[in-house]
Formats: C-alpha cells, structure tokens, sequence
C-alpha cells in the first residue's frame, strides 16, 4: 500500500533514498498536484567544483534526482562557480584550498559531464538544466546583497547550523568567510525559485544546515514555502561510508577511473550491502532487487554481477558495462587476461617491486614488499617471493604479464 499521494515520494521511501524532509506532508501535496495536472515540479541539486568528476559518494543525491526526472520532474543541476570560491564548511576541519579561474573553469565542465550521465539535457519539458551560480553572484553589490539578505538571518540561528557548531566544540577556526556560506546558500535557492519556480532542493544529509538556510530565506523574504528533501549518509556494514575504494575515490568520469575498476567496485562488494546497493545505485524493479537480495551463500555472486553492470551501465553505458563484464569472466571465470584491466607499457625489463608501484597498486615498495611477505603479489598467477625479481621477456606471453594483488585486483604489462 502506498504510503504517499506521488509516485516520487513512493519511490524515494522503497528505495531507501528518504532521510529528511522539512514538511513531509507538503512536500508530498506539491508533488502530487504537480503529477496531477501534468506539469513539473522543480527541483535542485548543487555541487561545488572543487574536482573535475563526482564520484560513487555523490550518486545517492544523483539518482534521487534521477527518478525526479523519471516522475516528470525538472531537475535543475547547480554547479557552485561561486560558493566554491569559499568553500562549505559542513564536515570539514579548516578552510578550503582557493582555485584558480582556469581550474574551476575545467572542473564545471567536469561536472556538467558527471550530471550528464544521469539526468537528460535539454531545453523543453521536464529536460535538466544546468546552472552556475557565478552568474547571479559575480556583480553582486556586497552592501546591497547585506541589506536584502543579511538581515533576515540571525547570529544566534547560524551558530546553531551543524557545520558552525562542530567546528567550534572542537576550538578549530572558522573563518568568517566560511560563516557566510549558509547565506550564499540560502541565496541560491531563492535566485533558483525566482528564476525557474524551482520549490525542492535535494541533497545528501550533510546539507541540512544549508537547505534550511534556504527555506528559512524563502519563508521569510519571499513568504513562499521551499521543501528540503534529503537521503542518509550511505555506509558499508563496517559503518564506512561508501565511495572509497583502496583509499580512492570511485569516480565517476572514464578519464579518471576506467569502467573495469567501476565495475569491479560494486562487483567486490560486501554480501550485507548488496540490497542497499541495488535500490539506490540501479534503476532495477522492486520485485527483481528484492528477488537477488533474497539470495544466498555462493548465489549471491550473482546479484554482485547484475549490481555491477547495472550500476555501470547508468554511468559507462552499455557497451563499457558489457567489455567490463566479460573482462571479470575471462579474468575471475576463465583464468585469462582480460583487455580491459588497468595496463602499464613497458619496453624493458622492470623489477616486480617497481612494476606494482607503476600500475598504481601499492602506494611505495616498501607496501609492495610486505605484500610479497604475506603472499599478496602474483606474476601470471604464480605467487611472488623474491622481492629482487625482475620481470623479463620470457614472462611475457602474448605481449603482456598479468599482475595481480590479492583475488580483486589485477593489471596487465604490455610491451
């Protein structure tokens, strides 16, 4: 039985997406009545580009909008031109590194493409719409902007914000540049309903702080009600959040992290997490996510394979879904070396410790050498002991070696 009146607040709730809203109810009405008459209701998402990619820790609010979109909903993606200039404090210890124009300029354009993966551009009906906050900040008058803004915030509310609080309770400094990031913020989401209608802002729940600056902003100043809508922080069994793989991110764009390692990050993951993963990385039916989370024991590899590709196809598309897929069969089923794996190109001989730091699976030889202590390093499948070992031309078969660390992880050597 449905729980809600639209079908996208349905939705968020099976799939485990629902953490936070600032009026449920409302929320759901505005929904429904938008659903109703066949028009769509806005909403945003907004990230800073303080890298050129998002990565596996960002799809959660991603996907949310994802099925906003699939409701007949306008996504609108914000990339922070501006705020990224003085960086959000939420979760953080201490001020944000400053930015170049040139490097900001490249990192939005690799937002736009991380967006783009997930949502469909365009310029009618309910296509997504990306938008830069730089736009409606970099003339802005700072007295003016104190006057009209400033004033319907208070000192005493803001050192209450989660990211003013923590920052405090542990005596690290807190810029007052940072301070005025909630107003910023707050400002954007006004500027977006001023501008597009836009009434929703959906975000992961570290921004809780920051969406009700918004919402508090548009009560007070615009007498229009805004709606906050959040997911939970996702984490592995172990309470991690999810995202990292071997202390890296798991990106989203191919030029920083080739399909297989994508692949392979939700293929390797833990049995607890497999259901989590399927309702909120896919876009699988409820009836077949709770069919392979039903699964056990050594069936559940299976579910793993289908959470993989799935997940991979939304990202990579297909076809790179498909090469990924048959490279883990040739590499994990078949005992082959799949094209597909990480590579290092070599035109000499190379020694084993030196040829694992260069594939980038050990961070320096003094790890790669314990890694060969415990019996964690393989050439061809063959465990290495000697830590002296040089790989030669006879080790090459077919022009390549296979290197692996562990059972997961694998590359090739070509020549």
């Amino acid at each position: 039985m449905s729980q809600f009146k639209s079908q996208f607040m349905n939705i968020m709730t099976e799939r485990g997406f629902y953490n936070q809203c600032t009026n449920e109810e409302g929320f759901d009405s505005y929904l429904y009545q938008c659903e109703k008459e066949g028009k769509p209701a806005v909403g945003y998402l907004g990230s800073d580009p303080t890298g050129d990619s998002l990565h596996v820790g960002h799809i959660v609010p991603l996907m949310m909008m994802r099925w906003f979109q699939k409701c007949g909903h306008k996504p609108l993606t914000l990339v922070g031109g501006a705020t990224a200039r003085i960086g959000d404090p939420s979760g953080k210890d201490k001020l944000r590194p400053f930015l170049s124009e040139e490097t900001l300029a490249h990192n939005v354009e690799g937002l736009k493409k991380s967006f783009a993966k997930f949502l469909k551009f365009g310029n009618s009906g309910n296509d997504a719409v990306m938008v830069d906050n730089w736009d409606w900040f970099k003339d802005i008058n700072y007295l003016g902007f104190l006057r009209d803004i400033g004033t319907y915030y208070t000192v005493n509310r803001m050192l209450t914000m989660e990211s003013v609080k923590t920052r405090l309770e542990r005596e690290q400094p807190m810029s007052f540049l940072e301070f005025n990031y909630m107003l910023l913020q707050g400002y954007d989401f006004c500027e977006l309903y001023r501008t597009y209608g836009c009434r929703a802002q959906i975000a992961g729940s570290d921004q809780w702080g920051n969406i009700t600056s918004g919402t508090e902003l548009g009560r007070r100043k615009y007498d229009v009600e805004l709606f906050g809508f959040t997911s939970p922080i996702i984490t592995d069994s172990a309470g991690k959040k999810m995202g990292k793989s071997e202390g890296n991110a798991v990106w989203i764009n191919e030029e920083k992290l080739p399909a297989y390692d994508y692949y392979q990050y939700f293929r390797n993951i833990g049995d607890a997490e497999v259901g989590k993963c399927l309702r909120i990385f896919t876009d699988l039916p409820m009836d077949e996510v709770r069919r392979l989370e039903a699964l056990k024991d050594q069936e559940i590899n299976e579910a793993k394979k289908i959470l993989a590709f799935e997940a991979t196809k939304i990202c990579r598309g297909e076809a790179e879904a498909r090469a990924a897929q048959d490279t883990a069969v040739k590499v994990f089923e078949q005992g082959a070396a799949g094209g597909d794996l990480p590579s290092l190109n070599v035109d000499s001989d190379i020694g084993v410790l030196e040829a694992f730091l260069q594939l980038g699976f050990v961070a320096s030889k003094g790890e790669a050498r314990r890694l060969i202590k415990q019996g964690g390093l393989k050439i061809n499948d063959q465990t290495v002991h000697d830590e002296n070992y040089v790989i030669r031309t006879g080790d090459f078969v077919n022009g390549q070696v296979k290197l692996s660390q562990g059972k997961k992880k694998h590359g090739l050597l070509k020549r």
